[in-house]
């Protein structure tokens, strides 16, 4: 039986090999690209809106939470300069990554045959997508759950005065997370259609990975069950998509003569 990455007797990448240096200069080449293409998303956001206009939408979430006339605090003496400046790096990061992704694509996509190709370009869209998917949700729904319970579960003895450093560390840390998480339908589509395990053991393996999205949900997000649950239940959701996704993407990719 033929395999879905047997090659055709005509080898399209026949004659596009490239010296180990030649790939290193185009490596570079897509690395300044990308740091570029952050770069202009980066001067662009300090121009308009600028970083205290982006914190301040950041914090927001958190600042609804707090008790009337209650804001967030500096400890370090120029953490009200460096911080904002980081959060407009991250945004201009956000808005910059489908150029990251792409570039990422076109470097690998010369050593690809064309029935390959067609898989990579809607992955690349789709985890981009997802990722902003993932960011989203965290932002306008976990964070205003985890921030209501941590204010009723506080003594009333305690004023809360959050630090902008420990914040902004909570905040990326949340954001990687749940942009993580979201990236289950590419990792299982990815694992399906390179051969590491078929879509039917995936299936059979339903039952494991409910348990693992939970054991992750418990470790990665705040002791509070809304939050746990808002992360282990859009994993397991994800994950019945990227088995939907990986027995389409398998089909449409087949080299030529499997097809036939």
């Amino acid at each position: 039986m033929s395999s879905s990455f047997q090659k055709p007797d005509h080898d399209e990448l026949a004659g596009t090999e490239q010296p180990f240096v030649a790939h290193l200069m185009e490596l570079r080449d897509r690395l300044l690209r990308a740091i570029l293409a952050i770069g202009i998303c980066f001067g662009i956001l300090v121009v308009y809106p600028g970083p205290g206009p982006l914190y301040d939408l950041l914090a927001a979430p958190l600042v609804s939470h707090l008790p009337a006339g209650t804001k967030l605090i500096a400890t370090n003496v120029i953490a009200p300069f460096f911080v904002p400046l980081k959060i407009t790096l991250l945004a201009g990061f956000l808005l910059a990554l489908p150029v990251v992704l792409y570039q990422a694509w076109a470097f690998v996509a010369p050593g690809l045959y064309s029935h390959e190709k067609r898989l990579v370009l809607p992955l690349v869209v789709s985890s981009t997508l997802l990722f902003f998917a993932g960011v989203a949700f965290c932002y306008f729904f976990v964070f205003g759950q985890v921030f209501k319970f941590i204010q009723n579960f506080a003594p009333k003895s305690i004023t809360a005065a959050p630090d902008i450093e420990a914040y902004l560390g909570f905040v990326m840390n949340m954001f990687i997370a749940f942009g993580a998480a979201f990236e289950v339908p590419v990792i299982v589509v990815v694992l399906a259609r390179i051969g590491v395990v078929s879509v039917d053991k995936l299936r059979e393996w339903r039952g494991y990975f409910i348990v693992v999205a939970f054991i992750v949900a418990a470790i990665i997000t705040p002791p509070d069950i809304v939050s746990q649950l808002a992360l282990a239940i859009p994993m397991c959701l994800l994950y019945e998509l990227g088995l939907l996704a990986a027995s389409y993407f398998i089909r449409s990719t087949k080299a030529p003569e499997d097809a036939e």
